[in-house]
């Protein structure tokens, strides 16, 4: 009996151990900072945008503040390329993590200062600033997270991480709407801003990444111009780099387009604050960290392909409870069992997809290359949410326009098993 105890506790410590590694640790704490700002300009800030009485339109118009997220690689090769002065001698990864860390801070802490029902251009100059700020924290973020970590614990990193920028977009989110309702959405904002110390601290403690690797030459006109060109050279010379590229393009349009109108569905279906907290949040959390234990151990048994094949079709089918919450109206049990099953479709993707995404870098150009693939991930869905979700809900009502977003899902896995047959996906840490 006793040895059969020291086994089972021996197999349970096995499981448990590479999570409590530095790197996977590390990307934990990266994660609860990279998901504060994302909550910031987008749920909380259109629950705030919706109770100051500001039209549907206009609300997802402010969802053009995401569009900075996607052109972040247009400047992500000054992390890889450009040093900073006095702080650079703490690592070039360590260092832009401090300043871009304090620019998120400084730009939540503005977003806090303005009054939307008395100055809306002011506030959307502030939402933009909180994105961009929130863009180049994520290059920075992303780029440490791969290189910290090492190949075998990518699946286990990705999945810390997405346990880490839950627990950050999900605790601003509920820390902001609980203050809002008690101190005012000013100090709600200002105490969120604090969340963007933990990756500061993270890199402080862990120190620059082992892994990292510099653009060749290492100094002048010539680095700069090695770290703006090497990473689109580099991918574009890849076998199937095209079809790859549109992959990360259309993957996630249904999502995105979803994702960002569930709160206009709330507050119409008439969901009180509290109610959101408890639901939106709080089921959704742990339905998410649920998804995410399920991706770590999906991905370990079955490999990548099947895994984010899996979690495709998982991503399209949530898109579809959402549309019978719509035609079910204002019920607790609808929006749990919608808000359950999209935050776990969400989280095993995160994990999955992520470790995928992760893989695809060089490391000679991490920074630059994952922010062109997250950039290029969700760009269209944004756009398209910005320029036309208002309009089609009006037009359409909630439950034609999430059964569009759920057929605007299966491109997607149309073109990923497409790829799994032209042998384009290949396996990391040696899956079958």
């Amino acid at each position: 009996m006793a040895s059969g105890e020291a086994a089972g506790n021996k197999s349970i410590w096995a499981a448990f151990h590479p999570y409590l590694e530095r790197g996977p640790l590390g990307a934990f704490f990266l994660g609860i900072s990279s998901g504060f700002p994302y909550a910031m300009i987008g749920a909380t800030l259109t629950t705030r945008l919706a109770q100051d009485g500001i039209d549907k339109k206009t609300v997802t118009a402010f969802t053009f503040a995401f569009l900075v997220y996607n052109l972040k690689f247009l400047w992500a090769w000054m992390v890889d390329g450009v040093h900073l002065p006095i702080i650079g001698r703490l690592g070039q990864r360590v260092s832009w993590m401090l300043l871009t860390g304090t620019l998120v801070f400084a730009a939540v802490i503005n977003l806090a200062l303005v009054d939307p029902s008395a100055h809306l251009g002011a506030t959307v100059t502030a939402a933009v600033l909180v994105g961009i700020a929130g863009a180049t924290f994520d290059i920075v973020i992303d780029a440490y997270r791969i290189e910290t970590l090492q190949p075998y614990q990518l699946g286990i990193g990705s999945g810390m991480s997405q346990y880490g920028w839950r627990i950050g977009s999900a605790g601003a989110g509920a820390l902001a709407l609980v203050l809002a309702d008690r101190m005012g959405w000013s100090a709600a904002y200002m105490a969120c801003a604090l969340f963007a110390f933990p990756a500061m601290i993270a890199a402080l403690v862990l120190g620059e990444p082992a892994r990292h690797r510099e653009p060749t030459p290492r100094k002048g006109l010539a680095h700069s111009w090695a770290a703006i060109k090497g990473p689109l050279v580099e991918f574009f010379q890849r076998k199937g780099a095209l079809l790859v590229l549109l992959f990360i393009l259309i993957h996630k349009i249904g999502d995105t387009l979803a994702n960002l109108t569930f709160r206009l569905l709330f507050d119409d279906l008439g969901f009180s604050n509290d109610e959101i907290a408890v639901f939106d949040i709080g089921v959704g959390f742990w339905a998410y960290l649920i998804g995410i234990f399920a991706g770590g151990m999906i991905f370990a048994r079955f490999g990548l392909k099947k895994s984010v094949l899996f979690a495709l079709i998982l991503m399209c089918v949530s898109n579809f409870s959402f549309a019978l919450l719509a035609a079910a109206g204002h019920s607790n049990i609808g929006m749990a069992g919608a808000i359950g099953f999209e935050n776990a479709a969400s989280g095993f993707g995160g994990v999955v997809v992520v470790a995928y995404f992760s893989a695809l870098c060089d490391l000679r150009f991490t920074a630059a290359q994952y922010a062109l693939i997250s950039a290029g991930a969700s760009i269209v869905g944004r756009f398209v949410t910005g320029a036309s979700a208002g309009a089609l809900i009006e037009t359409m009502g909630y439950v034609n326009f999430y059964l569009l977003t759920t057929l605007l899902a299966v491109p997607g896995i149309v073109l990923f098993w497409i790829m799994l047959r032209m042998k384009m996906v290949e396996e990391p840490n040696g899956h079958a």
